[in-house]
């Protein structure tokens, strides 16, 4: 049952913080980095959001900071507290070094797809494309498991994003955040979620 899947997960979590301190110092280490860049202000935003203009210019970190980075601190609560839902149920899933490379995969595909597939997006901030690269990658994950409501899980993320990529973002997202909701980064997120993911499926059956 996907209830008894989740409350396994959330138990092997919570485990996992207990014992492993360098898995919970890492999430905690996280948020800390997200409130001290939503505490700097809008002039910390401008300064490292993604912004096409200015990566024109050679300003490459952007392509990083762009993605911790904040409308305001509604947006800013909303992304932890997802990032605190994925990390519970998806951190025993791979290693701390295999999230490092979920997450740069994500960062390349949103990169890219804005870069070329998105020319007319000026600028974006926020989390959420991440998350989507973290949630897509668990979920791979619970499927290589032969977990049957990984399936199901991941039927239900993927009705998200098509929803989204037809009929925009879900009711309230944009309220919430005080901004539009920028689709296309949960999707390309997702997509290098799910190559990382796959990746590392197709080795490990090869190991």
């Amino acid at each position: 049952m996907p209830l008894e899947r989740i409350s396994r997960s959330l138990r092997l979590a919570v485990e996992a913080f207990r014992l492993d301190r360098s898995n919970g110092a890492v999430l905690l280490t996280v948020v800390a980095l997200l409130l001290l860049l939503g505490a700097g202000g809008e002039e910390v935003t401008r300064s490292l959001r993604y912004d096409r203009e200015a990566l024109a210019r050679g300003e490459l970190w952007r392509l990083v900071t762009g993605h911790l980075v904040h409308l305001n601190a509604g947006h800013l609560l909303l992304n932890a507290a997802g990032l605190g839902m994925v990390w519970l149920l998806f951190a025993t899933e791979y290693t701390l070094a295999r999230w490092a490379w979920v997450a740069a995969a994500g960062l390349v595909a949103m990169n890219a797809g804005f870069w070329w597939l998105k020319p007319e997006l000026v600028w974006y901030v926020g989390l959420s494309g991440l998350l989507h690269t973290l949630f897509a990658a668990g979920c791979v994950r619970w499927i290589a498991e032969g977990a049957r409501d990984g399936w199901l899980v991941a039927a239900l993320f993927a009705g998200k994003l098509v929803w989204e990529q037809t009929a925009g973002p879900l009711p309230f997202t944009e309220s919430s955040t005080g901004g539009p909701v920028i689709v296309e980064a949960h999707l390309f997120g997702a997509a290098g979620g799910t190559l990382a993911a796959l990746a590392f499926a197709i080795r490990d059956r090869h190991v």
